[in-house]
């Protein structure tokens, strides 16, 4: 178990989902992870929690039309510069940094090769409370088709550096310690999935994960995969589509 009370700038810090249909949402990951769920005094955002510590959150879609989707946001200490360096590095910036009154800044671009990512910097809200356990985030893993670019463009934003990489999948590193993944895209992949941020969440039995996804409406979309050593995991759609991954550690 790890309860996070601070996070450094570079580490990824929080997770959340936008939804076309928030109480179906609610009710497939909630019955999957064990999550609970509490929502804002307005009723828009809602924070899921494990133990009673926050582990994600879940807003609506912009619009029935919008898709729905896993969203990952990087910790900072200042998001206006981070946006600067993002947009310098290549990055089409989606949100300028917007203040959530006493809760932090949010920024949102595209990456080079695709993928949508936030940065967060926090005010009284941190970030997930509970992280590397079963049903709270375990690791965050770059889907793209162009992994030299993604690794240049995240080290110029955060000052990442990549690890020894296996086959096609490269760790990232932030001050020696590993905080991502990213990985090549091949032909193992559905269409469904572009470049994009994956996030996987933490399970003590993948089988019977697998088992609820299905019988609540969700699909696998890739796996099970074993890592000889590692662990082994799946790659999910969830009923509104929305891509996740669940994660056995060895």
């Amino acid at each position: 178990m790890a309860v996070i009370t601070k996070y450094r700038p570079g580490m990824p810090c929080w997770v959340d989902l936008s939804t076309v249909n928030v109480d179906e949402s609610v009710g497939f990951y909630g019955q999957i992870f064990g999550w609970t769920i509490e929502f804002d005094e307005i009723g828009g955002y809602g924070q899921f929690y494990r133990r009673d510590k926050s582990v994600a959150g879940i807003g609506s879609t912009m619009g029935p039309e919008s898709p729905t989707l896993w969203n990952i946001y990087i910790a900072t200490d200042d998001a206006a510069k981070s946006v600067e360096l993002a947009r310098e590095a290549g990055a089409n910036v989606v949100a300028e940094p917007m203040e959530i009154t006493g809760e932090g800044t949010v920024a949102v671009f595209q990456d080079p090769t695709g993928a949508y990512v936030g940065v967060w910097q926090a005010d009284q809200h941190e970030g997930a409370e509970l992280i590397n356990e079963p049903g709270s985030v375990n690791l965050f893993e770059l889907v793209t088709n162009d992994v030299e670019e993604a690794k240049s463009f995240y080290g110029k934003v955060f000052g990442w550096t990549p690890g020894i990489p296996a086959k096609q999948y490269t760790p990232m590193l932030s001050e020696g310690s590993p905080v991502a993944g990213m990985l090549g895209i091949d032909d193992r992949f559905p269409a469904e999935i572009p470049p994009r941020w994956l996030v996987y969440f933490g399970t003590a039995n993948l089988d019977a994960t697998i088992d609820q996804a299905l019988g609540l409406g969700g699909r696998v979309l890739l796996g099970p995969v074993d890592v000889p050593g590692t662990g082994r995991f799946a790659v999910f759609g969830d009923p509104m589509n929305a891509p996740f991954a669940a994660w056995q550690a060895a």
